[in-house]
């Protein structure tokens, strides 16, 4: 489960493992590399016994926002709160460096992600049409923060996403 999991910043020693966890993720080693380079990106892994990195998490911070670009868990390591446990330390980071909200997209098919997603408190704020190059929508997902106390404030949806 996700107590034996470990959060870390990523290294470039993680590139690899991290770019062989699911060929959707659309980042390679390359992309991976630039994204560590980049004074504005936040990326976490988890591993498993002390060094396996079963999952990660691609964030840039700009201003009071901080944008989830890409979360993903290992196949067989799914569905055992190794991606909740991601989550939970974007929202602690985001609350330390007072964000106001924190974003994503994610496909309108994915209800895995999207209750994981709700689960934290995000909601959605709108659809992309035709967002993923196999044309399939994106659900916008925003959550917010109280930039004072960094509570988390609730919010209903914006969209219907059973349309």
């Amino acid at each position: 489960m996700a107590a034996s999991v470990r959060i870390d910043t990523m290294k470039a020693d993680d590139l690899g493992a991290v770019a062989a966890i699911e060929g959707a993720t659309r980042m390679d080693e390359a992309q991976l590399k630039e994204e560590l380079g980049r004074p504005w990106s936040r990326l976490w892994v988890a591993r498993e016994d002390a060094e396996v990195v079963v999952a990660f998490l691609v964030s840039w911070h700009v201003a009071d926002e901080l944008h989830v670009l890409n979360v993903a868990t290992r196949e067989d390591r799914r569905q055992r709160g190794i991606g909740r446990a991601l989550m939970d330390v974007v929202v602690a980071y985001a609350r330390d460096q007072r964000v106001k909200h924190v974003l994503l997209e994610v496909r309108r098919s994915n209800g895995p992600a999207i209750a994981l997603y709700r689960g934290v408190g995000f909601f959605a704020m709108g659809v992309r049409a035709r967002y993923y190059p196999d044309d399939e929508d994106a659900v916008e997902m925003v959550l917010m923060l109280d930039p004072e106390t960094g509570a988390i404030v609730a919010h209903d949806d914006e969209v219907r996403l059973d349309a």
